[in-house]
């Protein structure tokens, strides 16, 4: 719409230039007077019209000259933006503005939103929000924090952003191992969702939910249970993760091996503010469309660096009886031999982890359990099944295939708190882990492969903890000193190259971030990772949101070629 206006305004500076150069100054004037019910009676009574008329028509042209100048310089620059890489080392735009913008900014957000709670520059909630216990990536501390309470006030704060050049950084749970709400040096405005954590409406015949990105899974989850609704949400991260990250990560959990990812059909629509400040609601509510390519997968994984997400709607399961069971194995390979058996045996299997002999022995150290645990690798099942005889059933079969591949200690929990119990002490893994190394730290990372070997020969204490049915691994790496440190940061690098090696990936739920985008030149190749930048680029020509996440500097050296063609083996088959 700006176009044929601009257009337009153009025509018409260009006809009063003809007139003028035409007819001459008076003549041209004239043309341009206003009409009057009071007609001038005399040459020199039309003198002071003519000079008002004269100095109206220059200042408006010098200021419609400047104006558009600087309008079309502005829009000059995003166009390029948009359609060129910038000359950076990732390609997208890293000028901001300056300190004094910066402070006019938060002086804005401050007249914006006047409530003494919603926007902050306090240290300590700087602090907090620049910050991580989770990682060993370094900290950065954004400007400003801002709490918003709707979509509106979000709108607000990202047009402040643009008007002034300064980046937003959406902030969630604060759950995140990858560095994803790290500042940007130049400085930022922290965007905390935590005040927009509301359940907005239940659908429970439709099986879904309408809420806040700040509501978390398992409140929602708990809330569900209290209002005797018989639905979950199934997708299980850390306990403390919210609907707003879940879906910027691209999360999972002990859960995905029954229903997925979040990149499967969990997040029906979304509500996102663009960087531009425009509204958009991906589709609608229905289980299901064919119209158009699906936008709302667009978000998801997409680390809040082409949108913030200020709604989401959630599709719910049928919460079903379970029931828990662990079992012990000589050695890893027997244990995943069982599992890619038992999978394939169509029993109700909601989720089965692989645990190693290490994290056996720090549960027995740690001291919660409820028992002392044969110190080997081990497979927890999560049973699923309508009926207490399909529960049996998936039991049955299980044991058997287990005991095929030389499981042994099978245990079946006889009631209720018993399978809590059992699935308690898998679920303390990360707390269990460091009761390994007395006074030691841990570094959590997830590739999609077996890792046991690189960490053995690394001489670094861990724990292995995985999703075994769909191949999502995680590792806590312990040390207590800078150099073990440092061993954990080369040996992390060759777990992720070994698994691109494998055909893996780098992360199976923890997300990019500023830890992992490296790897994304090797894993995705060149032309997909370009593909995202140039949409990043379209949708946030700026770089405003969330920049230096998710997209990686060029590498200096050529990355792994990704496969275009079918292998031999299978061309052949």
């Amino acid at each position: 719409m700006l176009r044929p206006l601009r257009l337009a305004s153009r025509r018409l500076v260009s006809n009063t230039e003809a007139k003028l150069t035409r007819a001459g100054p008076l003549k041209a004037l004239r043309a341009c007077r206003y009409s009057s019910t009071s007609p001038p009676t005399g040459s020199h009574s039309r003198l002071p019209l003519l000079a008002f008329a004269a100095g109206s028509i220059l200042s408006g042209s010098i200021g419609y000259y400047l104006a558009n100048r600087s309008s079309d310089s502005a829009l000059d620059e995003l166009a390029q933006l948009t359609l060129h890489p910038a000359s950076t080392d990732s390609g997208l735009n890293e000028r901001y503005g300056t300190p004094a913008d910066f402070r006019e900014a938060i002086e804005e957000l401050k007249r914006s939103f006047p409530d003494e709670d919603t926007v902050t520059t306090d240290s300590d909630d700087l602090e907090v929000h620049g910050n991580s216990e989770n990682d060993y990536h370094p900290g950065s501390l954004p400007s400003v924090v801002v709490f918003p309470r709707s979509t509106e006030d979000v709108v607000k704060i990202v047009k402040i952003s643009r008007k002034y050049r300064m980046p937003v950084i959406p902030y969630s749970g604060a759950t995140s191992l990858e560095g994803h709400y790290r500042a940007p040096a130049s400085g930022s405005i922290c965007v905390d969702m935590s005040h927009m954590d509301k359940i907005l409406e239940i659908h429970e015949a439709d099986s879904d939910l309408v809420c806040q990105p700040g509501a978390r899974w398992m409140d929602i989850n708990a809330m569900l249970k209290q209002k005797g609704i018989p639905l979950f949400f199934p997708l299980d991260p850390a306990p403390g993760a919210t609907i707003g990250g879940m879906v910027s990560t691209g999360c999972s959990g002990t859960n995905a091996v029954r229903y997925g990812t979040a990149k499967a059909e969990w997040f029906l629509n979304l509500t996102v503010v663009l960087p531009n400040g425009e509204v958009i609601k991906t589709r609608r509510r229905s289980r299901k469309s064919s119209a158009g390519f699906d936008t709302t997968k667009l978000f998801v994984g997409a680390e809040g660096t082409l949108g913030i997400i200020t709604e989401v709607t959630i599709r719910l399961a049928p919460l079903l009886p379970t029931n828990v069971a662990v079992c012990h194995f000589p050695d890893v390979k027997k244990a995943t031999e069982a599992v890619s058996e038992i999978m394939n045996q169509g029993v109700g299997i909601q989720c089965v982890e692989l645990v190693d002999d290490d994290f056996m022995r720090s549960t027995n150290l740690f001291g919660m359990s409820q028992r002392k645990w044969p110190e080997k690798d081990s497979l927890f099942f999560k049973f699923q099944g309508p009926t207490p005889t399909a529960l049996k059933e998936t039991a049955r079969i299980v044991r058997a295939v287990s005991e095929r591949h030389g499981g042994f200690g099978f245990t079946l929990a006889a009631s209720e708190k018993e399978a809590n119990d059992l699935w308690a002490d898998r679920k303390n893994a990360l707390y269990s882990g460091l009761a390994l190394v007395e006074g030691c730290k841990g570094w959590s990372t997830d590739v999609c492969v077996p890792v046991s070997q690189d960490i053995a020969q690394s001489g670094i204490v861990s724990t292995i903890v995985g999703h075994v049915g769909d191949g999502n691994f995680h590792a806590l790496l312990l040390f207590k000193t800078d150099e073990e440190l440092a061993i954990i940061r080369d040996l992390v690098h060759r777990m992720v190259e070994r698994a691109i090696d494998m055909d893996g990936t780098c992360t199976g739920e923890h997300g990019v971030g500023i830890g992992k985008r490296e790897y994304l030149y090797d894993e995705l190749g060149a032309g997909t990772v370009e593909l995202m930048k140039t949409i990043k680029r379209t949708l946030d020509p700026l770089n405003l949101f969330n920049p230096g996440k998710l997209y990686p500097s060029k590498p200096e050296t050529e990355p792994h070629l990704v496969a275009s063609t079918p292998r031999a083996s299978e061309s052949t088959r």
